[in-house]
């Protein structure tokens, strides 16, 4: 049983930086290819960024540029490094699994505002 937690969030202002961070219970990122999603209020979840086993990185094209994705396999630990945040940005930050195989842990809310 894997338990994923998510932690990092904030309220920063535009512009600023936050690295969130997702960790799980037991090793499965050096198995399996990991995601960040997010989730706009009265929206569905939506993928912002993924890694494959191999090390791939691949983003959506709103965040390409400004998040970075990365993992650590001996911590069992995935990230997610985000600059030059927007207002848009505001969300709560999930990861999992890119086949999603694993329950969702709470999210960790992140506010970008001025």
């Amino acid at each position: 049983q894997v338990q994923l937690v998510e932690s990092g969030g904030g309220l920063v202002q535009p512009g600023g930086s936050l690295r969130l961070s997702c960790a799980a219970s037991r090793s499965i990122f050096k198995f399996n290819a990991g995601g960040w999603y997010r989730q706009f209020p009265g929206k569905q979840r939506e993928l912002v960024a993924s890694i494959t086993i191999g090390g791939n990185t691949v983003y959506a094209p709103s965040v390409k540029g400004r998040f970075t994705i990365s993992r650590d396999n001996a911590k069992n630990a995935m990230f997610l490094e985000m600059n030059s945040l927007k207002p848009e940005d505001t969300a709560v930050y999930y990861c999992n699994t890119l086949s999603n195989d694993l329950n969702w842990g709470q999210g960790t809310q992140v506010t970008v505002s001025s």
